[in-house]
């Protein structure tokens, strides 16, 4: 699924959804570090945070306005993370608080939509079997 939302014309509202994605990730990142099961992911895999914020804001930038700024693959940074099926929903939520604290409703809503997504296809490729137990696992059954 590709997403394509509406290109902001206006450059004054084009400056304020640059400074409001700025804010979510920072607010995002405050969020996730103290969160008792994010907070040591972050704390273990994040080792430059403003770079990191830098990357994660370019990359929101590229996907709700069209810029240029990012041009990696998200899924392959997080393939080696000590993450569980739980993280994701955790991550989202903190998310969505973020981005409904900081952003414009429109490009917020893109967001949520986007990160929505995005959770559901990382969980497929990071957790492509179902363990004996029932629950999602990265190797298969024995």
């Amino acid at each position: 699924m590709q997403f394509e939302f509406p290109p902001v014309e206006d450059a004054a509202e084009c400056a304020a959804v640059e400074d409001a994605i700025k804010e979510c990730v920072r607010v995002f990142y405050e969020k996730g570090a103290a969160d008792p099961l994010l907070g040591p992911i972050f704390a273990d895999t994040i080792h430059d945070l403003e770079k990191h914020r830098d990357i994660v804001a370019n990359f929101w930038s590229k996907s709700l306005l069209r810029t240029e700024r990012y041009d990696g693959h998200p899924f392959g940074v997080h393939v080696n993370l000590p993450v569980e099926p739980e993280h994701f929903a955790r991550w989202l939520q903190l998310f969505t608080e973020s981005v409904r604290e900081t952003m414009p409703k429109a490009q917020g809503d893109q967001a949520i939509a986007k990160a929505s997504h995005m959770t559901q296809c990382f969980q497929s490729g990071l957790f492509p079997f179902t363990g004996a137990d029932g629950k999602p696992s990265r190797t298969p059954p024995q």
